[in-house]
C-alpha cells in the first residue's frame, strides 16, 4: 500500500510517528518558505505542512502541485499549536511535517469546487460524476447506503435468509410499467425482459424449499422518471415461506427497528409502527402514503353540510359527493397572493376551487363565509379542531365518480405544502406505517378492463376471495405498504400459491386462459407440484438512503444515476447501434 494511514484516521496519540499518506490534494496555501496541503481521501482531511528549511526537495516539489493533485506524502506526526486547531475536523489536532512528497498523477482544474458543497447545476455534477462523487456529501451518502446494506445483508443471515442471485435476463413480468426490452442474435425475432422486479423468480424459489430468500436485487422500469424514480434502481428483495403478513410485517419492522440507529444514530424513530387500512389512510390523510410526523388530517364535513346555506355545499352534499377540510395552523392571516397560491395548488389535482375560512379573533373571515350560519361555522371549527388564528381549507366535489379521489389529493397536498411552509416536522424523525388492505384490481377506463392493484400474483384477503368473480370491486388483496414520511418505502403481498386462484385471478384481468398459459404457464406448472404458502416484500434501497441521508431526490444516493429524461450524460448514452449489431440482432431502424 501506498499509505500507512487514511488521512481521517491520525489523533494526536499519532505524535511522533512516522507516517505515509497518499491522496487528492483539496487545498495548498503557500506561505512562502512554508506551504501548508489539505489532503484528502475517503475517510478525511490531514494537513500536512511542507517546510523548505526542513525539507528543500518536498518543499519544492510542493509548490508546483495543484487542487486535485493526486500524491504521497512521508513524514511525521505534530500535534498543533493551540492556536491553529480546526476542531471541526477529526484531525484537527494533528498536521504532519512532510519529508517527502511524490507527484502520482496531475489534474487538470476541475469544472467545480470539489472541496466544497457549493452549489452546482445539475447537468454539470452528471456529466462529471466521477469528480462529483469525490465531493464530501456525496462520499458520504455512498458510504451511508454500502452501510445500510451490509446491515440488511447480515441481518438476514442472522434471521436464516439465503441470498441468491436471479437472472436479469428473463420474461416480461405485469408490474404495471414498461419492460426493457432485449433482442436475442440466437433466436431472431425474439425478446428478452429486464426485470421488473424478481417476482415470478422469488416464488419460484419458495416453489423449490429454499423457505427465506432475499436478495439486494437491480429492477429496471422503462418509465418517466421523477426526483423518487429512476429507470434503474435497487431493491431489497425477500420471500418467506409458510408465513402470514403479521409474520413478514414482524421481521421488517424488527429489521428497520435496528437499522436506522446503527447507520443513523442521529435520527429518532416512532415505534411500533402504526397500521392503517388503504381507506383509513386515504380518509385522514388523502394519500395511501401520508406523512405521519405531523397532524392536519383531514375531517368529512360532508354530512353535516346536506342543509348548508352556501349552495355550493348543500347540492355537494346532496349529490351524492363529498366536502372535506384541514386546518393549518396560524394561517388566518394569510394574504390574498397566499390563498391564492393554495387555491392553484388545489386545482392542479383537479379540484374545482378552494374554500378558505380565517377564524380570526374578530370573527370568521372569507368569501363564504357570510353564507354559513354561526351553528355551522361553529361545527366546522369543532369538526377541525381550530384555534383562533387557524386557518381553514375546504375542498367539494360533487362528482361522484372522481369526487373521492380529487378531495383527497387536493388536501393531501395542501396538507404537505403546510407541512413545508410552517416547518412542521423534524427531519431527522422517521415515521414509518403500515397500510393495509388494499383494493384488489383497479378498473382501466382506457382500456376498459380491470389492473391488478398490486400484481397478479397477489392473495386476496382471506374470505373476499369467492367474491372475486362477482364484483371485483368489493375484493380487497393481502398487499401491504410501508411508508415513510410521505414516500412509499416497500411493497409487498401475500402470494397466490393456488393454480385455481391464480387462474381465476387471470380471468378477472381478462387474460383469454390461452394468452395466461403462454405468459405464465412456467408458474401455473410450478404451482402444480406441492407450493407452500409464501409472501414478501421488496423494501426499496435507494429511497430508503434518500430518508437516511436528508436528501431530496434518489439521485443524490446512486453512484450513477440518469437523468430525468434517462440519458447518461458522463457516457452520453442511449447511443445509436452500428449498423452490424442491428444486423447480428435481426433488427432494423424505422423512421
Amino acid at each position: 500500500m501506498l499509505k500507512t494511514h487514511m488521512c481521517g484516521e491520525l489523533r494526536t496519540e499519532h505524535e511522533g510517528q512516522v507516517v505515509q499518506l497518499a491522496g487528492w490534494v483539496n487545498l495548498r496555501r503557500d506561505h512562502g518558505g512554508v506551504i501548508f496541503i489539505v489532503l484528502r481521501d475517503r475517510e478525511g482531511l490531514t494537513q500536512v505542512v511542507v517546510s523548505s528549511a526542513l525539507s528543500p526537495d518536498a518543499h519544492k516539489i510542493a509548490t508546483e502541485v495543484r487542487a486535485e493533485y493526486v500524491i504521497e506524502v512521508h513524514g511525521v506526526v505534530h500535534k498543533r499549536p493551540a492556536e491553529q486547531i480546526t476542531p471541526e475536523w477529526p484531525t484537527g489536532e494533528i498536521e504532519v511535517e512532510a519529508t517527502a512528497i511524490k507527484v502520482l498523477n496531475t489534474s487538470k482544474s476541475p469544472p467545480f469546487y470539489i472541496y466544497e458543497d457549493s452549489p452546482v447545476d445539475e447537468a454539470l455534477r452528471l456529466r462529471y460524476r466521477y469528480l462529483d462523487l469525490r465531493r464530501p456529501r456525496m462520499q458520504r451518502n455512498i458510504i451511508l447506503r454500502h452501510k445500510v446494506v451490509q446491515f440488511i445483508r447480515e441481518f438476514l443471515d442472522q434471521h436464516g435468509f439465503l441470498e441468491i442471485e436471479t437472472p436479469y435476463l428473463f420474461k416480461s413480468t405485469p408490474e404495471g410499467a414498461r419492460d426493457y426490452l432485449v433482442p436475442s442474435r440466437v433466436h431472431p425475432g425474439k425478446f428478452y425482459a429486464l426485470p421488473q422486479s424478481p417476482q415470478q423468480l422469488k416464488q419460484l424459489l419458495m416453489v423449490a424449499g429454499f423457505e427465506r430468500y432475499f436478495q439486494i436485487a437491480r429492477c429496471f422500469r422503462d418509465e418517466d422518471l421523477r426526483g423518487d424514480r429512476q429507470s434503474e434502481f435497487t431493491q431489497l428483495d425477500l420471500e418467506m415461506s409458510f408465513a402470514e403478513r403479521d409474520d413478514i410485517l414482524d421481521l421488517v419492522e424488527e429489521m428497520f427497528t435496528a437499522l436506522i440507529p446503527t447507520v443513523t444514530p442521529e435520527k429518532r424513530i416512532l415505534s411500533p409502527f402504526p397500521r392503517l387500512t388503504y381507506a383509513e389512510a386515504l380518509a385522514r390523510y388523502g394519500s395511501d402514503k401520508p406523512d405521519l410526523r405531523f397532524g392536519i388530517e383531514l375531517v368529512d364535513l360532508t354530512e353535516a353540510m346536506q342543509n348548508s346555506g352556501f349552495g355550493v355545499f348543500s347540492q355537494t352534499a346532496q349529490a351524492g359527493g363529498q366536502i372535506k377540510a384541514i386546518a393549518a395552523p396560524g394561517c388566518a392571516d394569510y394574504t390574498r397572493r397566499q390563498l391564492d397560491e393554495l387555491t392553484a395548488i388545489a386545482k392542479g389535482q383537479g379540484a374545482k376551487g378552494l374554500v378558505t375560512l380565517a377564524f380570526r379573533a374578530d370573527g370568521v373571515k372569507g368569501p363564504v363565509a357570510k353564507y354559513l350560519s354561526e351553528t355551522e361555522l361553529a361545527m366546522i371549527a369543532e369538526k377541525t379542531g381550530v384555534q383562533t388564528g387557524d386557518l381553514v381549507c375546504v375542498v367539494a366535489d360533487d362528482r361522484p365518480d372522481v369526487c373521492a379521489r380529487v378531495v383527497a389529493a387536493s388536501l393531501s397536498a395542501l396538507r404537505l405544502n403546510f407541512r413545508d411552509q410552517l416547518g412542521l416536522v423534524d427531519p431527522n424523525l422517521m415515521a414509518f406505517g403500515w397500510v393495509l388492505d388494499f383494493p384488489m384490481f383497479e378498473w382501466n377506463e382506457e382500456e376498459g378492463r380491470w389492473d391488478a392493484a398490486h400484481h397478479p400474483f397477489t392473495m386476496p384477503r382471506p374470505n373476499n376471495y369467492e367474491a372475486m368473480m362477482a364484483d371485483p370491486t368489493a375484493v380487497l388483496s393481502d398487499a401491504y405498504d410501508l411508508v415513510c414520511n410521505s414516500y412509499e418505502l416497500a411493497s409487498g403481498s401475500i402470494r397466490v400459491h393456488d393454480p385455481k386462484i391464480q387462474m381465476d385471478i387471470f380471468r378477472v384481468l381478462g387474460y383469454p386462459e390461452e394468452e395466461a398459459r403462454s405468459r405464465f404457464g412456467h408458474m401455473m406448472e410450478a404451482f402444480s407440484y406441492g407450493a407452500p404458502p409464501h409472501g414478501g416484500m421488496a423494501p426499496g434501497i435507494d429511497r430508503l438512503v434518500m430518508l437516511l441521508a436528508n436528501e431530496a431526490g434518489i439521485r443524490e444516493v446512486i453512484a450513477f444515476p440518469k437523468t430525468t429524461q434517462a440519458t447518461d450524460l458522463m457516457a452520453d448514452t442511449p447511443a445509436a447501434a452500428t449498423e452490424r449489431q442491428l444486423k447480428e440482432l435481426h433488427l432494423r431502424i424505422v423512421e
